[in-house]
């Protein structure tokens, strides 16, 4: 048999791993909310995940929405110099809609394999 494939002669599919901008820990590219970085210097959700532009991750769980906004890691990961008052008003409404419940639900339907 050779290496890296399972009894059935099938490899195991490819499952595109991102990290949460927050907290750090990675994830499901599927499992994370993506926030991109628009040509004029806007920052949006991207539920697609396919849009152009400069794009970071976050966690479904609303407390590393309010870490990634209070310690400017959007900002970092964007190369932003800093975020637009709209932009954070717009973020904070959605990061409010997410509530704990769902976070804790979908943390755990997303668990990491280790290496």
């Amino acid at each position: 048999m050779k290496k890296g494939r399972s009894p059935t002669g099938l490899r195991p599919k490819h499952v595109p791993q991102r990290m949460c901008v927050a907290c750090r820990q990675p994830n499901a590219k599927r499992g994370l909310i993506r926030l991109v970085r628009t040509p004029d210097g806007r920052v949006e959700v991207d539920p697609t995940g396919k849009r152009r532009g400069r794009g970071a991750y976050l966690c479904h769980n609303p407390d590393c929405w309010e870490a990634a906004l209070k310690r400017r890691g959007l900002e970092r990961a964007l190369r932003l110099e800093a975020l637009h008052p709209d932009d954070a008003a717009v973020l904070r409404h959605f990061r409010d809609g997410l509530s704990s419940e769902t976070a804790t639900v979908i943390r755990d339907m997303n668990i990491v394999e280790p290496d």
